[in-house]
């Protein structure tokens, strides 16, 4: 049952079925006003105050505005009064988030980010690393936009998260895009899990992509890159990825989940860029509510997204990603592209 609801969800999509529940939840609002008022005035009795209330609250305070304001009934009574107001708060906060994801929620951000660290060479001083993680869904004509930007942006290195579709190949169509990124040092990338990690290595491969299966490679004197399997499908192991590194270079480690950093000990690295929580993806006004429930982390919110610095001193910056998770929208999660601008730091 409740997988056959999740489905009629998806196949609809979740802005299309609040937009027709908002409908229609004002419309009998407004009808269960209009009866009132009319029973009233025949001298019939009342429907139950508390039937108005309920409605009037739940997300159907335009319909209680026509039936109140207009249809003038209830007008003598504070308690409506009091309702209609939050109602129509209610209402006003629905609609944002419904205009923000079929808006902005649409729109790719190119995201800035300034590192600097001791550890990272001089000579690589303002060096440009450009990350996009979780994929999904998002079409081919969309991931060409996105390579268009970052053709625009002088980058360095492109590095990717994992969590592409899978379905009818569709992850090939993507990498083809991907694959047009121009860069100094190349692309390499991880799988998440969402991929089929054998059939996703091998279309990297075709197009020019190096993926990172527990291991790593020296991009630059003094800069290496490890990267590391999937946390929940197969066996991640940071010391098998960092083991070759050359003692003093600046490890930079790519992961989807961004839970291993917690299971496993990040000592010898300096920053890690992660994806997977897709930021909450369905958020109130940006607070990622959702993962309050630890099925897409086991650390809730804490590894929602943004720059975080770990105990022991190594930051890690965890993506909104660039797709979406088949039909469910973005609200106050705003898909992103990482740049990240490397600096030397003295000591």
């Amino acid at each position: 049952m409740r997988r056959s609801i999740l489905q009629f969800v998806h196949n609809l999509g979740l802005i299309e079925l609040f937009i027709f529940f908002f409908i229609l939840i004002n419309i009998i609002t407004f009808t269960l006003y209009a009866r009132d008022k009319r029973k009233a005035t025949q001298g019939k009795g009342h429907i139950n105050e508390r039937t108005l209330l309920f409605f009037t609250l739940f997300c159907g305070g335009i319909g209680a505005l026509f039936g109140i304001c207009f249809l003038r009934h209830k007008t003598k009574k504070r308690k409506f009064k009091f309702a209609l107001a939050i109602g129509l708060l209610i209402v006003t906060v629905a609609l944002a988030h419904v205009v923000h994801a079929v808006t902005i929620g649409q729109t790719v951000h190119l995201t800035e980010v300034t590192l600097h660290h001791e550890q990272w060479p001089e000579d690589l001083d303002g060096y440009r690393i450009a990350f996009m993680t979780d994929f999904h869904v998002i079409t081919d004509e969309a991931m060409a936009d996105i390579v268009t930007k970052l053709n625009e942006q002088n980058i360095n290195l492109l590095l990717l998260g994992g969590d592409f579709s899978m379905r009818r190949a569709h992850y090939q169509g993507t990498l083809r895009e991907i694959a047009q990124t121009k860069t100094t040092d190349g692309i390499f990338g991880v799988d998440g899990n969402h991929d089929r990690y054998a059939a996703l290595f091998a279309a990297m491969e075709h197009y020019g992509i190096t993926p990172l299966d527990n291991e790593s490679v020296q991009i630059q004197p003094g800069f290496s890159l490890a990267g590391v399997q999937d946390l929940w499908n197969r066996n991640p192991d940071i010391a098998a990825a960092t083991a070759e590194i050359p003692p003093d270079d600046f490890i930079l480690l790519l992961t989807h989940n961004p839970d291993v950093v917690m299971a496993q000990s990040t000592a010898d690295v300096h920053f890690v860029l992660a994806g997977h929580t897709h930021a909450g993806q369905i958020t109130l006004f940006g607070w990622p509510f959702y993962l309050l429930l630890r099925t897409i982390s086991d650390y809730g919110t804490e590894f929602s997204y943004g720059l975080t610095t770990l105990d022991n001193g190594t930051q890690m910056f965890v993506s909104s990603g660039v797709g979406v998770y088949y039909s469910w929208p973005r609200i106050f999660a705003r898909p992103e592209v990482v740049i990240v601008t490397m600096h030397h730091t003295a000591d």
